[in-house]
């Protein structure tokens, strides 16, 4: 949201720079103050701004892609920009005249550091990391267990393709855990290593939750703990961390049984636990980042270098579609058992995700939001929303709003129009209703945008 109410404003370079090289890209909306909660102001010479805009956007190396039009808030026009995305295989957009790229953070447009534009460059390229040789590992680096567990799967479930070769070596060799002289690669050394992190010490989750209130003061973590080994230890052993951490409450259930339910359901942290281990980015820039876990007091966080691959984040659990970044990795590991409960790692159905909105669904939780910055993916599980009598907590408006969506979802201009409030004073009860997680919006750039009462 930009005012231009003066003109293009100077901080609309490093926008239009970060917005194309974001995942997705984004939307520009000129004649919006943030100053005065984004009520429209008046633009002096609205064609003029759309030609400067056009303008500007050639002067990006590759040039950005606009899509501009005119639309109208309170019936007042302002000028809607569509940023595309660029291309990856042209990606950072440089503003052309210093050469410098930006990328979007949480507030603001900040200047790519030199790692973050190698992540940039190097996902130019389809990505085979995980195929190079682990120099100075050996075929005893490898993990005996793991390593019977994944000969004895591939035989029993594919006996007619790689399962049919008799020699374990050649399996190995063929399956892309060894190379052809019997060193380990690094998808068979990260599946299957005796001590992976000999070779890539940040290949780890960190995982701490935040002090309580309790807590001594200066206190800076609990439970902090870092994990590592193969991939299938770290993932038995984050859920360990994660049955001990998760606070858990005792519920009944119609049968009469009592119960210990967590607060985030442990089917929902492997799922995301796992993909974070598979699908992290394995290349040089990012070999001094772990995975990371947060446990705050009202949202768990799950953090992993490198952005998604081949798929975006709107597409996530919608479509059957299976996209690894590191695909021989994901392809041993659907082989690899983890030794405490002999699960699978991972089954690349494309299941994950959808099973990850079901289970948080059902315990009464908010769908997942998932970040992805193209150089980090994050994802996001807030805690369930304490049942409320809104009554006690909103303010009139508010209330009025809230009571209007009873009826089904509304636009903010049909809230408007019912209750005869002003535009500004709808938005404004909108947002509020949203963090307190009573209403959510539905729509996005290019659908109409409705909200609704989450308890519908």
């Amino acid at each position: 949201m930009k005012s231009a109410a003066g003109g293009l404003p100077q901080s609309l370079t490093s926008t239009l720079s970060a917005l194309a090289n974001h995942p997705g890209g984004g939307t520009i909306i000129l004649g919006l103050d943030e100053a005065t909660g984004f009520r429209p102001v008046r633009l002096s010479d609205p064609q003029a701004l759309k030609q400067g805009l056009a303008g500007k956007a050639r002067s990006f190396s590759p040039p950005v892609r606009l899509a501009i039009r005119d639309a109208e808030v309170d019936g007042i026009p302002v000028i809607v920009a569509r940023v595309h995305e660029c291309d990856p295989s042209a990606k950072p957009c440089r503003v052309a005249a210093s050469g410098v790229a930006y990328m979007r953070g949480h507030d603001g447009d900040f200047p790519l550091s030199a790692l973050e534009e190698q992540a940039f460059l190097v996902a130019r390229q389809p990505p085979l990391f995980d195929r190079k040789p682990v120099e100075g590992a050996a075929r005893e680096d490898l993990d005996e267990e793991l390593v019977a567990a994944f000969l004895r799967s591939v035989r029993e479930r594919d006996p007619q393709g790689l399962g049919r070769f008799n020699e374990d070596a050649e399996l190995l060799r063929r399956a892309g855990v060894t190379l052809p002289d019997g060193t380990p690669t690094v998808a068979g050394v990260l599946a299957m290593g005796v001590h992976p992190q000999e070779w890539f010490p940040r290949f780890v989750i960190q995982a701490s939750a935040e002090p309580l209130s309790s807590d001594p003061a200066g206190a800076r973590a609990r439970n902090q703990t870092t994990i590592s080994g193969p991939i299938p230890r770290m993932l038995d052993a984050a859920m360990a961390w994660g049955r001990r951490v998760f606070d858990t409450t005792i519920v009944s259930t119609p049968d009469g049984t009592v119960h210990d339910r967590p607060a985030y359901p442990y089917v929902a942290f492997r799922e995301i636990i796992a993909n974070a281990l598979l699908h992290r980015d394995l290349d040089h820039w990012s070999e001094g980042m772990a995975t990371e876990v947060r446990l705050r007091r009202d949202r768990l966080i799950v953090s992993n270098p490198g952005g998604l691959y081949g798929i975006t984040v709107e597409r996530l659990g919608r479509d059957a579609v299976t996209s690894a970044r590191n695909a021989r990795l994901v392809a041993i590991c659907q082989h690899v058992r983890t030794p405490e409960t002999g699960a699978r790692v991972v089954e690349a159905l494309a299941t994950g995700i959808p099973i990850v909105n079901q289970v948080l669904a059902e315990a009464g939780l908010r769908p997942a939001h998932y970040i992805d910055a193209t150089i980090r993916f994050t994802v996001v599980i807030q805690q369930a929303v304490p049942p409320m009598r809104p009554g006690e907590d909103l303010n009139q408006t508010e209330l009025r709003v809230y009571d209007a969506l009873a009826a089904g979802g509304r636009s903010a201009a049909e809230l408007k129009h019912e209750l005869g409030l002003s535009a500004p004073n709808v938005r404004k009860a909108l947002r509020e209703l949203r963090s307190r997680g009573l209403v959510e919006q539905l729509g996005g750039p290019g659908r109409p945008t409705t909200y609704r009462r989450l308890t519908d």
